[in-house]
């Protein structure tokens, strides 16, 4: 933790509601890239970390640094997302997901290397599918996979944040890999049998 840092944690312990704004503002589209991998689209995952933002302002005056700021923010946004999917009915489907909203969706980026309309849709597929197969990752699995795989954390950092071994963690992000080929292999299987049809 930088110097900076642990100032504005100092002043905004304190209810130095600036100091607080710019310490979020540092964390904001990381802890919302989260967010949203883990909630499937950009309602959700709006309301999420906006709801995350709530929690770590309230509660705030408990951190004591024993872990990163980073690690116990992501731990509130994760926790967060969790309580949110458990409340979702388990029919329950997000009507934009999949679908083009005209906004810039955060999360995988590819590298646009031609403006070749055709390259850029199959690039954009390519995204939606990952981000649709990812969505369909139970839970547990899902969490840690988004943490490794998308945000690019370590194994301890991902241990401390879903309060787990890492020994765990390593369980669950082989078995998350797993089933996310078997999901991708299964839409690869449907897409090229309708393109048969």
């Amino acid at each position: 933790m930088s110097e900076h840092e642990r100032l504005l944690i100092e002043r905004a312990q304190s209810g130095d509601v600036e100091s607080f704004e710019k310490l979020i503002r540092t964390h904001q589209a990381y802890a919302y890239n989260i967010a949203y991998r883990m909630m499937g689209n950009e309602e959700d995952a709006k309301d999420a970390s906006q709801e995350a933002l709530i929690k770590v302002f309230k509660s705030l005056k408990g951190y004591n640094g024993d872990s990163a700021f980073t690690t116990w923010l992501y731990r509130i946004v994760m926790n967060t997302c969790k309580d949110l999917l458990r409340k979702r009915k388990p029919n329950e489907v997000s009507i934009d997901r999949g679908f083009d909203t005209g906004e810039e969706s955060p999360g995988i980026e590819i590298e646009d290397n031609s403006s070749d309309p055709v390259t850029k849709y199959e690039e954009k597929e390519v995204r939606v599918t990952i981000a649709s197969a990812i969505e369909q990752l139970p839970e547990n699995f899902r969490s840690v996979v988004v943490l490794r795989e998308i945000q690019g954390m370590s194994y301890d950092e991902i241990a401390e944040i879903e309060d787990i071994p890492v020994g765990t963690v390593r369980s669950r992000i082989n078995r998350g890999r797993r089933i996310l080929r078997e999901i991708l292999k299964d839409k690869l299987r449907l897409q090229a049998a309708y393109e048969t049809d």
